[in-house]
């Protein structure tokens, strides 16, 4: 309008399509049903029905969107995701056909091995997975905590090493990777390192002109994965490589549009893995346990337990005194009972940013109580920054090697030179004061933003406030992020209302069908 553009004019009506599905994008959709489209398109833009349809059909001639079916439902799709979603399918198909990039190995030699050199015994469920994972081209592994993921991947990655398979490991991100690093004794780097993001395009490197120098590839926490990123590694795996794709599907779906994991589970063309008995040892804690009734649908244990466990739940009637409870939580009870450290080794995680138990003010009153700031604080972008306080890193910055959900700690700000330092596993990081919408306070974090760490301690709110967001895979997903310890905080009626609703939104996203249609 600024620029004298009129409200009707088409080259308006006709970017308001694809800003339209821009924003359906960031709900996970990769199109929307036509029928949805139109009347939202209408709404943004103001303008009447015919214009919006006049525009589609001009979108569509030119490319720009794509019209299709997502099961019986029309639909219309941002080009960049259709085709991406295309490319993912072609490519596992034709990974599927290829022939292995290793020798046979006879699983009834290689399992006694194992066996042997890990001291483990391998249950019936474990052994089928790795016998599956020796002699499949790719291989889905999934399974919630406690099922023995980790025992079966570093099974297969110490019988390929041993015949000398080149592998790589990676995750979605820098914190999944360091978990995998740490579990399997094998590097592991975020996809984005791995595929040598390029920080002045944004490209990467490593495509099919270029690609990884591997046998076996491993993908773990694939559910993070969106379809824009899962397009990118595809391209950049050799044709000879095996892949071998591990993840729980019960989680969250991906930030990012598409739900890549669901659908290639759904599709039935990927041999799956799915575990579902938990070990004995696992079986012994109660997060363990609590996290697998939710997933199946049943409200866990919330009785006050005898003696010391490893999930409560405190009971809160309301915002005020759900937000003086956690409070108590962290600054006291937690660190007085179980000797943990309020900053870091505890950590809120919030179903969403907004109201008096989201985010955005849990973080405003715990910093106030954990690391209330002196002298040297610098305040923008409404949040103040003071030596001491848990930051989280919010957008991937290659340049800085930092990325979105890392969580760093402020060593010092220099109020003359306008910089702040911040350490992420022990790597200083410095931040000009006007790069600090970059950070935000960690204290509390939604559980979106935890996908993919692990924390010693959790404390959730769980509210009827929260209504939109209660959700079976996000108190599930928030659950599973808890080492040591976990702590409910709330109402029982809105853990029952999360436990109950299993909706999860679906998600418009074609990847099933090509997967399906290329068998």
């Amino acid at each position: 309008m600024k620029l004298g553009i009129e409200k009707t004019a088409m080259v308006r009506v006709r970017a308001g399509i694809s800003y339209a599905l821009t924003e359906a994008m960031d709900q996970g959709h990769c199109g929307l049903p036509t029928e949805e489209l139109t009347p939202l398109a209408v709404a943004l833009l103001e303008v009447p029905q015919g214009l919006v349809l006049t525009a589609v059909d001009l979108e569509l001639s030119e490319g720009t969107v794509i019209a299709d079916t997502v099961g019986e439902t029309a639909c219309i799709f941002l080009a960049g995701l259709y085709r991406a979603e295309q490319a993912i399918a072609d490519r596992l198909t034709s990974l599927l056909n290829g022939n292995l990039p290793w020798r046979h190995i006879d699983p009834e030699k290689a399992l006694p091995w194992i066996e042997k050199k890990t001291g483990l015994s391998l249950a019936e469920s474990q052994v089928l997975a790795i016998r599956r994972a020796l002699l499949a081209k790719v291989l889905v592994l999934t399974g919630g905590p406690g099922v023995g993921k980790t025992t079966i991947v570093n099974s297969i990655l110490q019988i390929l090493t041993a015949k000398q398979v080149k592998l790589l490991l990676c995750a979605p991100t820098g914190r999944a990777a360091k978990r995998m690093t740490e579990a399997t004794g094998f590097e592991a780097k975020t996809i984005h390192r791995l595929l040598e993001v390029d920080p002045k395009g944004g490209g990467f490197k490593r495509n099919g002109d270029h690609p990884l120098d591997c046998e076996m590839l491993v993908v773990d926490e694939t559910s993070m994965v969106d379809v824009m990123l899962m397009q990118a590694l595809m391209k950049a795996i050799p044709d000879q490589a095996a892949l071998l794709i591990v993840g729980d599907i019960d989680q969250l779906p991906s930030v990012g549009p598409g739900q890549v994991l669901a659908d290639i589970i759904a599709s039935n063309t990927v041999p799956v893995v799915r575990l579902t008995e938990v070990f004995r040892q696992a079986a012994q804690s109660r997060i363990i346990t609590s996290a697998h009734k939710i997933n199946q649908g049943f409200i866990p244990d919330l009785s006050r337990p005898d003696g010391d466990t490893d999930f409560y739940f405190v009971q809160a009637e309301d915002p005020e005194t759900a937000v003086q409870r956690i409070v108590e939580l962290v600054k006291t009870r937690i660190p007085q009972r179980f000797g943990l450290d309020p900053i870091r080794d505890i950590q809120v995680l919030c179903p969403m940013n907004r109201g008096g138990v989201g985010a955005r003010s849990l973080n405003i009153e715990l910093q106030a109580v954990l690391n209330p700031p002196g002298e040297r604080k610098v305040e923008r972008f409404g949040w103040s920054f003071a030596p001491g306080d848990k930051v989280m890193q919010i957008e991937n910055d290659y340049d800085k090697d930092v990325y979105n959900g890392d969580i760093g700690y402020i060593d010092d700000v220099d109020l003359e030179l306008g910089e702040l330092t911040a350490s992420f596993d022990g790597r200083a990081v410095i931040y000009g004061f006007g790069d600090l919408d970059a950070v935000v306070p960690a204290y509390a974090a939604t559980i979106h933003k935890s996908q993919g760490s692990e924390y010693p301690a959790v404390v959730i709110p769980v509210l009827t406030q929260h209504y939109t967001m209660l959700q079976r895979n996000l108190l599930y997903t928030g659950v599973t992020r808890g080492k040591k310890l976990v702590v409910l905080v709330g109402q029982k009626k809105a853990v029952a209302i999360a436990v109950r609703n299993v909706s999860g939104r679906r998600r418009w996203s074609k990847l099933n069908e090509w997967l399906g249609s290329r068998r």
